[in-house]
């Protein structure tokens, strides 16, 4: 009850620092706006907290004030016009409200304390830090931003593991592998050598917080330890090369840092310290031209999507085909009870002789998991299901729990198939009407492809 009542009380606190008109959009004021953006006058909501005003900033404290003493928990931007090419505002015809919220900062203002990292949430990781690192949270200020990054990415990347997102070197695994290493080189500043398990150490904690963690914990613990084992031997070969272009007195430019960091994963703030020191300077023309090469690399990525999984059949008419591509729905639902919902499917290729399926998971099935998901399977066709399909917006159908391919490009409306109450993906493909025309499915052999994925090849008879 008495955390009831600080919210109550926090939330009559704010009226008095509501605030209106101070911004129009994430564009700016109206005259930062370009032609066709949208936006309108704004209300901030700021808390104040009951600390002492820092004399620093001056005899009087505001909710724009740096110290601490206010912080903004809720912001909605009144959308109302757009802006037209000779400058002037028209009012649109449908108005809407974007409202923002920090829930967490929420939690801060209901606990008095302006650092969003000591509620429940953080507080856990944060102590794992301080175990790893022998060093207190808040001792110095420098160091507490490597503590931040440490606690936001830790949980980003658990939470993703935990979905089935598996580190790589595209779309949302490579989000991922740069979450995970700037978590370790931050480690690696507070004086811990790169160790995936120092992190897993340090996300365990989550179980607590975070059920799907708690559920998929192997599958997050393994995806963070082998992570941590290839960010180490890729730190290795990148000091290596790094420590032999400075012995040889050559230049380390932009694009020599940005070579190292595409390469072996060593991040620019790795390369600027050995250069500091060894009392090599690294201008900040140099630093905008690694910019560059980044941004080059980015614009590149972003047309690998065209070899993302499509269907993965080689002949639409094929009945065999049509009844493998309906076993793939099969063998997706049954991995996930089997093994967790980690498991997500990561591609697939049919052909008239057996389907192949890859997804997430750190090892291969064992004898006994094999055959359950096999019997898993069979019993469904036995069970004579129906294969029906409904149309309706991506948004809809995800929130209604359907499994789609990470990294596929949908459109707005998608088909969304269902067998039976056992399986629900988003799906272009062709299926039987009920899954007794599949036949019986043999699993005829499974291979380990790399880090967190295996392959499993079936067969129908």
């Amino acid at each position: 009850m008495s955390r009831c009542l600080k919210a109550a009380a926090a939330c009559r606190k704010t009226r008095s620092h509501l605030r209106y008109g101070r911004s129009w959009s994430n564009s700016g004021t109206p005259d930062q706006m370009l032609p066709g953006d949208i936006g309108g006058p704004d209300s901030e909501v700021f808390y104040e907290f009951d600390i002492p005003h820092d004399p620093k900033y001056g005899r009087e404290c505001h909710p724009n004030c740096d110290c601490g003493k206010f912080l903004e928990i809720g912001n909605s931007v009144f959308i109302q016009y757009t802006k037209e090419k000779d400058g002037s505002l028209t009012e649109l015809p449908q108005k809407n409200v974007d409202f923002g919220g920090g829930l967490e900062r929420i939690a801060a203002a209901v606990d008095n304390d302006p650092d969003v990292f000591h509620i429940d949430l953080f507080s856990g990781i944060i102590k794992g830090i301080e175990k790893e690192v022998e060093i207190n949270y808040n001792a110095d200020g420098e160091k507490d931003k490597s503590f931040r990054i440490i606690a936001d990415h830790i949980r980003a990347s658990a939470n993703l593991l935990a979905e089935g997102v598996i580190p790589s070197n595209k779309l949302h695994g490579y989000a991922l592998r740069r979450l995970i290493r700037r978590a370790m080189f931050h480690l690696h500043l507070l004086g811990v050598g790169i160790s995936g398990l120092a992190i897993s150490h340090i996300a365990e904690d989550l179980k607590n917080h975070y059920p799907i963690i708690g559920k998929n914990w192997k599958a997050v613990e393994e995806g963070l330890s082998e992570e941590g084992s290839r960010f180490s031997d890729a730190l290795r070969r990148g000091l290596r090369k790094l420590t032999e272009i400075v012995s040889k007195n050559e230049k380390v430019d932009g694009k020599t840092a940005f070579d190292l960091y595409q390469t072996e994963g060593f991040p620019l703030e790795l390369t600027l310290e050995i250069l500091k020191q060894n009392k090599i300077g690294f201008s900040e023309t140099e630093v905008e031209e690694f910019k560059e090469e980044f941004e080059k690399h980015k614009d590149l990525s972003r047309t690998t999507s065209a070899g993302i999984f499509k269907g993965g059949l080689a002949d639409k008419s094929d009945k065999t085909i049509t009844k493998l591509h309906t076993a793939t729905h099969l063998l997706h639902a049954a991995l996930r009870e089997v093994l967790g919902e980690h498991v997500s499917q990561k591609g697939s290729h049919i052909t008239s002789e057996r389907l192949r399926f890859d997804f997430s998971h750190p090892n291969k099935l064992t004898d006994e998991e094999t055959d359950r998901v096999e019997n898993l399977i069979n019993e469904q066709i036995k069970k004579d299901l129906p294969v029906t399909f409904a149309e309706m917006p991506l948004e809809a159908a995800i929130e209604n729990g359907a499994l789609h391919f990470f990294g596929e490009r949908y459109g707005e409306k998608v088909k969304v198939y269902s067998v039976g109450n056992f399986s629900k993906e988003i799906c272009g493909g062709p299926h039987v009407d009920k899954t007794s025309e599949i036949g019986r499915v043999k699993i005829i052999k499974q291979e380990k492809m790399g880090s967190g994925i295996v392959r499993i090849y079936a067969a129908v008879s």
